[in-house]
């Protein structure tokens, strides 16, 4: 593929997602799953009953990610709901980058079950991007028994719809010269970073379709959008030169967040210190662990109408503390909630870092021998944590619902965050 206007070579991006990727590795390990529509799902005693992935067979009974189990099983009622096995996901998901480290070392992962690789070098090597492209698939469904789709194009954004054009098992090339016939009648809430508000948003302007959204007037919608308006107009027009990050690259973390979905409903401010002060404890110890401190902390909690809020406030100093941000995130939720709802899940994120400092400016206003002490003893709990697990040291106040503050948050997370399928 050549650049238009000029010799110069476009380059050749791969997008690789592996299809139903937890579902399919969950099923190759429990032979009586096959062929039958099955679902990885949280567990519903403990209030996770949601759908996480689906399996081909589910996608036919129009299964979504992320509706509750009650639902499914409604569209579906003989759906299979198996549990997530994470450390079998990261073994697999392992195997698929050792295969794509074969034909590049500029392979940029996307979540467990995706990445882009740059191979306009290897082309010499492997031949073009199609037969790389369909290498790849065919090895993945050999030697690992589950299946990928590819979208082979000359940037990283077409890649990725290349690879969501066609499922499963396929391979779709999205080409100058083909783009506007591939990419133009697309929803366009398939274009990366498109999520469910900015649709909305879309919708109320008539901007249905990727085509809709590339044909707008780009100075419109930064004044409609801001920022965000103009990138995604150059993502529908193909203007992107964002390179494939080489593989080991990790960029500097932006936020450190955790969050929860409580075993029981969340009534008081009572409850909500006590699951608080477990996510502060796991949000500080990241990042001290990754010697950072933070300027903003961000509270989200959703009650059991499932309706969200998210608010945010700047800290008077950088911290790493959990007790500041547990401190903060009870003012900032008593003073944005009252409780007349239970909440169901709550959570935190720390952000706006700057490094670790060894010499902090003393406060006038506030008792920094304690706040030097505290933050010691946190770091010894720290190493105690680490050589012995999270649950061998509990605050007092943990003692008070043993039923909201007994889990551990550093599994809380499930499955790792992706792209919604």
């Amino acid at each position: 593929m050549k650049m238009q206007g000029g010799n110069e070579m476009d380059r050749v991006i791969l997008h690789c997602d592996m299809n139903g990727f937890y579902a399919s590795v969950s099923s190759l390990f429990h032979p009586e799953y096959r062929g039958k529509p099955l679902a990885v799902g949280g567990d519903v005693e403990q209030r996770h009953g949601i759908i996480l992935a689906k399996n081909q067979e589910a996608k036919k009974y129009n299964i979504q990610t992320a509706e509750p189990i009650w639902q499914a099983k409604a569209k579906c009622p003989h759906l299979i709901i198996c549990p997530p096995e994470y450390d079998l996901y990261v073994k697999f998901s392992n195997h698929v980058r050792k295969i794509f480290l074969e034909y590049t070392d500029l392979v940029e992962p996307f979540g467990l079950d995706e990445a882009w690789l740059d191979v306009t070098n290897s082309q010499k090597l492997f031949g073009d991007g199609k037969k790389i492209a369909d290498e790849i698939r065919e090895r993945i469904k050999l030697e690992l028994g589950v299946t990928a789709s590819v979208g082979v194009s000359y940037n990283k954004i077409f890649a990725k719809l290349g690879s969501d054009y066609k499922k499963p098992d396929a391979t779709t090339i999205i080409s100058r010269e083909n783009k506007d016939e591939i990419v133009n009648p697309l929803p366009v809430e398939n274009l990366l970073y498109v999520g469910k508000a900015t649709k909305q948003k879309f919708d109320r302007h008539g901007i249905y379709t990727i085509g809709d959204l590339a044909k707008q007037d780009v100075d419109e919608l930064r004044k409609l959008y801001g920022q965000n308006g103009g990138l995604l107009w150059k993502f529908a027009n193909g203007y992107d030169d964002s390179p494939v990050c080489k593989w080991g690259y990790q960029p500097p973390q932006k936020s450190i967040s955790n969050s929860t979905t409580t075993c029981k409903d969340i009534v008081s401010y009572a409850d909500a210190e006590i699951v608080l002060y477990v996510l502060a404890e796991s949000v500080a110890a990241n990042m001290r662990f990754q010697h950072v401190a933070c300027r903003k902390l961000s509270l989200s909690f959703k009650d059991v109408n499932l309706n969200s809020t998210i608010r945010q406030c700047t800290l008077d100093n950088v911290t790493q503390s959990a007790e500041i941000l547990l401190k903060q995130a009870m003012k900032l939720l008593r003073t944005n909630y009252k409780f007349e709802i239970p909440l169901r899940s709550i959570g935190i994120c720390a952000s706006h870092f700057q490094p670790e400092l060894t010499n902090k400016q003393l406060s006038l206003f506030e008792d920094d021998k304690f706040s030097v002490k505290q933050l010691e003893l946190e770091k010894t709990v720290d190493k105690i944590r680490e050589r012995f697990g999270f649950k061998v040291v509990k605050r007092g106040l943990m003692l008070v619902d043993m039923e909201l503050s007994d889990f551990n948050p550093s599994r809380e997370s499930i499955l790792p965050t992706t792209t919604v399928k």
